[in-house]
């Protein structure tokens, strides 16, 4: 399985020749690794409804043909776009050609923000355990520190973990080591942080943390990708 970050929280994640991006918050996003215009997957993974998570994703929809998968509030709403959509709720598991998609808990809001500036109904937040192959990455999405998280680790073996560390809208540095305690992956990357003033954090530093921790992490740059 390679995992390329790709800026924000969002993902790039393939095996076996097939391609998913999770949370593909690219053309407003200035830090951003690719255009969405360049994006060739198989299906869009979402965790919630926020502008900085949904983005591109009914454009990339369109564009390749291929199914949102997300909670069922967000597939409706972006099914009534025209996009194929593969509705899912917490705690349930939907198998694919490409990969397993698992919706875990996660602790956050998921308004649907439209041009208008009105929000609609997003549903649940949630995380993801993508499986492809024989490996298993999970997405935190946006979350604050929650005890079911050692539950998530308990019940799957997780090969790489996406936390959240930017703190204000999700949990901060301090947070994010306990849940990499309970989580027990084989190694973990930071997410949604610096984008924004407000949730800037030094992330080397939190990596450092980690490993004085006795876990391993990468803090990696839009582009860069690690290899499971």
């Amino acid at each position: 399985m390679k995992i390329q970050f790709l800026g924000h929280s969002c993902f790039l994640v393939e095996a076996n020749g097939s391609r998913v991006i999770i949370d593909p918050f690219l053309t407003e996003n200035p830090s951003a690794a690719v255009k969405a215009n360049d994006i060739q997957v198989d299906a869009v993974l979402l965790t919630h409804g926020h502008f900085d998570h949904v983005g591109d994703a009914l454009e990339i929809a369109l564009a390749n043909n291929c199914p949102i998968v997300a909670n069922y509030e967000i597939s409706m709403y972006f099914g009534s776009q025209g996009a194929k959509v593969a509705p899912m709720q917490l705690g349930g598991a939907r198998t694919f050609d490409w990969g397993k998609v698992k919706l875990t808990i996660a602790f956050h809001g998921s308004g649907l923000e439209l041009p208008d500036g009105s929000i609609i109904n997003g549903g649940n937040p949630c995380g993801i355990l993508l499986t492809m192959g024989d490996k298993t990455f999970y997405h935190a999405g946006d979350t604050a520190l929650f005890g079911d998280m050692k539950l998530i680790g308990e019940l799957h073996q997780i090969d790489a973990a996406a936390l959240p560390i930017g703190d204000v809208f999700t949990m901060g540095p301090e947070d994010a080591y306990l849940a990499a305690s309970w989580i027990n992956a084989g190694q973990y990357i930071p997410i949604h942080y610096n984008t924004f003033e407000p949730i800037v954090q030094d992330a080397n530093a939190w990596i450092a943390g980690l490993s004085e921790r006795g876990l391993r992490g990468t803090a990696l740059l839009p582009g860069e990708h690690i290899q499971l």
